[in-house]
């Protein structure tokens, strides 16, 4: 079976983890069905994969829910070790796929439905669990070239890296920021300071205003938690900040080491033509 547009959105298993998942269908069987929607799979695209290496007849089930862009969101998007780049480029791009399939003329119902309740790109960004600034950078990148989106969604290439293509500069800027966004460990880590940064802000002015949600335990405990919560927060983000501080340094050494070098040859050109 194919798999369907949206299911492709998500990375595939390779390597060491796929091996991981063959094992445990073997040893213990297929756990989770395979769900089927128009006779493509929606969700499950790694266990069909693994069954059919294990020349396993494969358990599958069709898709009953009413929406399958809430239910594809639903499954996948927090339950992966996704970058906030990735996050951000499958919303974007489960969005733009729905809008564009339900202006197609080819409606099947509810089904299809590009109602997501996120039309702002506030909202899609507190979807994703990402910071606005990234979000907006997805959509942009997703209205330019889907294609790219689809790329960052699949971890083929960071979004910082996705832009730069989709909206390349004549030439660098000086005040451009002084690392390189092709650096997958860099690009994320930038991502991830702001999210952090963004969630760490909400918390606290829920704190603040008395804004708690509700539940059986008193407001005291929840208050002691939202503040645990903080402090762990700003623990992460001082050590992501620390890391990208660290890969920013580093950067920097490496450009000066190219511009010397670099001057180094021309010189030697230079007494060479001599």
């Amino acid at each position: 079976m194919d798999l369907h547009p949206l299911c492709t959105l998500f990375p595939r298993l390779s390597g060491y983890e796929f091996d991981c998942l063959k094992l445990d269908i073997k040893q213990n069987g297929q756990r989770e069905p395979i769900i089927i929607h128009d006779g493509m799979i929606l969700d499950g695209g790694n266990r069909y994969r693994a069954c059919m290496d294990l020349e396993i007849e494969p358990e599958t089930m069709q898709f009953g829910g009413e929406n399958i862009v809430t239910y594809i969101l639903s499954a996948n998007l927090h339950r992966r070790h996704l970058t906030p780049g990735q996050q951000a480029a499958i919303v974007a791009s489960v969005q733009d796929w729905a809008r564009a399939y339900s202006q197609g003329g080819d409606r099947k119902g509810k089904n299809y439905s590009a109602t997501l309740h996120f039309e702002r790109s506030e909202d899609r960004a507190k979807q994703a669990g990402v910071s606005v600034r990234t979000q907006k950078t997805a959509d942009k990148v997703t209205k330019k070239s889907p294609e790219l989106a689809a790329q960052v969604a699949r971890g083929e290439i960071s979004l910082p890296a996705a832009e730069r293509k989709a909206f390349p500069k004549p030439e660098k800027q000086e005040d451009e920021p002084h690392y390189d966004p092709e650096s997958e460990a860099l690009a994320n880590a930038h991502e991830t300071v702001i999210a952090l940064s963004e969630e760490n802000t909400r918390l606290k002015d829920a704190i603040a205003a008395g804004n708690l949600p509700e539940a059986e335990q008193g407001a005291g405990e929840i208050i002691i938690e939202l503040r645990a919560r903080v402090k762990t927060l700003e623990a992460t983000l001082a050590a992501v900040e620390s890391t990208r501080d660290t890969l920013l340094n580093e950067n920097a050494a490496l450009k000066k080491q190219c511009l010397a070098q670099a001057r180094k040859l021309k010189k030697f050109e230079g007494k060479g033509n001599v």
